[in-house]
């Protein structure tokens, strides 16, 4: 099963200059209790807004770039690649950046999507959720808090 995660604003932002626009710790981890243990497929710049490796995570990253290859990395060049480089994984994920987003949608089986509530000036978005596609199966409400700036639900669609 393939998996989308990703935290986006309610005009879809993901993220300005390679990083986020704002910061939930709660949400960071769920991301982390969900993908650890499993392969994440990413693009280029969004391995390298990481300050390092994320630990107990196999690193898949798309490049068109023929001579990248970061240590403790698996490099490949297509979403199909990265998809059969993880095979083995009974759910690997899909964390960004917006150009794979946008090609994931296509062969994702499922997207954890947590729905930032606001609109931010960004350049980076993620893929418009289609309805005729996708089915909303869980839905969880967070309220802004003295750790979070921002209200945020955590929705759970699968493939129609």
């Amino acid at each position: 099963m393939l998996t989308m995660i990703a935290a986006a604003a309610e005009n879809n932002a993901l993220g300005k200059d390679n990083d986020l626009v704002w910061h939930l710790p709660d949400d960071f981890k769920r991301f982390k209790r969900l993908t650890s243990g499993h392969h994440i497929i990413m693009g280029r710049k969004t391995f390298e807004s990481f300050p390092k490796l994320l630990p107990d995570r196999t690193h898949i990253i798309i490049t068109r770039k023929k001579d990248y290859n970061p240590e403790g990395t698996i490099v490949v060049h297509s979403l199909e690649e990265a998809i059969r480089v993880s095979k083995l994984d009974e759910q690997p994920f899909i964390i960004g950046g917006g150009e794979i987003y946008k090609i994931g949608m296509d062969v994702a089986d499922k997207i954890e999507l947590t729905r930032v509530h606001g609109e931010f000036d960004a350049d980076t978005f993620f893929p418009e959720v289609d309805e005729d596609e996708w089915k909303l199966v869980k839905e969880q409400f967070h309220e802004k808090d003295e750790k979070h700036d921002y209200a945020f639900t955590y929705l759970t669609y699968e493939r129609k």
